[in-house]
């Protein structure tokens, strides 16, 4: 470790900002270029950069001084990125298991009413909400390409392709499923 960082880290550790307004600067661009090239998002490699300053700036009474402090500054980065990207995976598998429970109530209900449920729509839900959209204003509310593109913000031939798509994988999910 540089000797420099260390009487900045001992005067940030009792109090002064402007030692840690110091380490700040000379660390956050050599950790956002870390993320970046990890992530490969500017937004998330920002956020996370922060987020390792401000956990530093908080915890910097545990550093000891046994590695570098840069060292010290991309395990905090490191373990906060490897957080993310288990509470999105959870947050993504929360969702999929959500979508069923609702599909599932959705037919108990339209089984109760005595209405017909299409084994469709249930595949259907199982589909990226960028491919629903398309469909349902479609064939439900029946819009043309054209003015979906325009509510979606997309090109008419996206839209297309992506009713094609959706259609064509829950056509093979049902077909698997018989």
């Amino acid at each position: 470790m540089e000797e420099d960082d260390w009487i900045l880290i001992e005067r940030a550790m009792q109090g002064e900002e402007e030692a840690f307004s110091m380490l700040y600067k000379r660390y956050y661009s050599y950790l956002f270029n870390y993320l970046l090239k990890l992530t490969l998002d500017e937004q998330i490699s920002a956020d996370i950069s922060q987020d390792t300053m401000l956990k530093a700036y908080l915890r910097l009474h545990t550093f000891r001084g046994d590695s570098k402090f840069s060292t010290w500054l991309i395990s905090i980065a490191s373990r906060l990125y490897v957080d993310k990207i288990r509470k999105k995976k959870r947050d993504i598998n929360l969702m999929k298991q959500m979508k069923v429970i609702l599909s599932r109530q959705l037919k108990w209900k339209s089984d109760q009413l005595q209405m017909e449920w299409s084994d469709f729509f249930a595949e259907f839900n199982q589909l990226e909400t960028s491919i629903k959209m398309p469909i349902l204003l479609h064939y439900y509310y029946g819009y043309t390409y054209e003015e979906i593109g325009e509510m979606l913000n997309v090109k008419a031939g996206t839209v297309k392709s992506r009713v094609h798509y959706g259609i064509k994988n829950v056509r093979k999910e049902m077909n698997r499923n018989e």
